[in-house]
């Protein structure tokens, strides 16, 4: 196989990755606090036989998730909560801590807030939140100050990376962060609003179409190429 047809492989299955991207991005375009995700194509350079002479590949492995605000819907209920501005909640699973914008919870059993795979959400303290089970009514303030009846009970606390390149996506709309975390103190909490997805369904779909065409190209390159080789064989070997 000759240098063209390396280079076209390469460039298809980087176009995979980034269709398949695209996808996923329409398939969560109603899920509650998903972060819409792009492909990323960087270019690998191999020197060539001759002295001034190099072959370009492309790779598309890496993926960027754009943290754009999702559109609040109002819910009005009690443990519905969405983050205006910057900032994630946490969230205590089997897996170590998850961050995530995906803000619908209800209390369990024991009467602490969970969401609905029954991952714990954590406090400023890092503490699950408990809801008191006597509670006639339980409100919460702008910065997430928790109150049953009037009497503050807890706080939840609202987190980002300090490096935005140590997260990466887990699962869903969970997040992982390999570094460290900070609090956020300038966003805003809404009691009885989810936030939506920031997928905007039509210029995904105008990509997707984008990528098809693309790949078919690559492909008719692959097959040109293919019907060269084949007849530099046969002339030569007359």
């Amino acid at each position: 196989m000759d240098n063209a047809a390396y280079v076209a492989l390469t460039r298809l299955s980087g176009l995979k990755r980034e269709m398949q991207v695209i996808a996923h991005n329409i398939a969560n375009a109603s899920t509650t606090g998903y972060r819409r995700e792009g492909a990323i194509f960087s270019e690998f350079v191999v020197g060539g036989r001759g002295q001034d002479t190099s072959l370009s590949m492309a790779l598309g492995n890496t993926r960027q998730t754009f943290q754009t605000q999702g559109e609040l819907t109002q819910t009005n209920g009690n443990f519905d909560l969405a983050i205006e501005g910057d900032g994630f909640f946490q969230l205590e699973t089997p897996q170590g801590l998850r961050l995530t914008r995906a803000g619908m919870f209800t209390p369990n059993a024991a009467g602490e807030l969970v969401n609905m795979d029954g991952h714990l959400l954590l406090d400023a303290g890092g503490a699950p939140i408990f809801v008191p089970p006597d509670a006639r009514s339980v409100a919460m303030s702008g910065d997430g100050t928790f109150s049953a009846d009037g009497q503050p009970f807890a706080q939840v606390g609202l987190v980002r990376p300090a490096d935005p390149v140590t997260m990466t996506r887990a699962a869903g709309t969970l997040f992982a962060v390999d570094g460290e975390l900070e609090p956020v103190l300038d966003a805003r909490l809404r009691q009885g609003f989810l936030e939506g997805s920031n997928v905007d369904p039509m210029p995904e779909l105008a990509r997707m179409i984008a990528v098809q065409r693309a790949y078919e190209q690559g492909q008719r390159l692959l097959e040109r190429e293919d019907d060269r080789i084949k007849t530099v064989i046969q002339t030569l070997g007359r």
